[in-house]
């Protein structure tokens, strides 16, 4: 028997799949997207871009941008009692309306 990958994306078969409609790049002003410093955003991987992807465990987190880094933000993200900062790019992330 081959040994298991344990790859960046092992385990996530359901999590970075799209739906049929939603097939495709994404449109240009996805990935061109602005956030501004304090802005409550939630973590939504897009599979069809893997340039800045956080960790799919991250899935559908919502947390605080904290800054920009390169094209990139970080964004803190509460995971039971810790705090973690993500490095995602605007495309995985959405706008949080409070």
């Amino acid at each position: 028997m081959a040994k298991m990958s344990h790859g960046p994306r092992s385990g996530s078969r359901m999590k970075m799949t799209k739906d049929l409609k939603d097939k495709g790049f994404p449109a240009i002003s996805n990935i061109m997207r602005k956030f501004e410093i304090g802005e409550k955003a939630a973590v939504i991987i897009n599979p069809s871009v893997h340039s800045g992807m956080p960790f799919h465990n991250f899935q559908g987190r919502t947390g605080k941008i904290l800054r920009k880094q390169g094209r990139c933000y970080v964004l803190e993200v509460k995971v039971g009692s810790v705090r973690k900062q993500i490095i995602a790019a605007p495309v995985h992330l959405k706008r949080i309306v409070s």
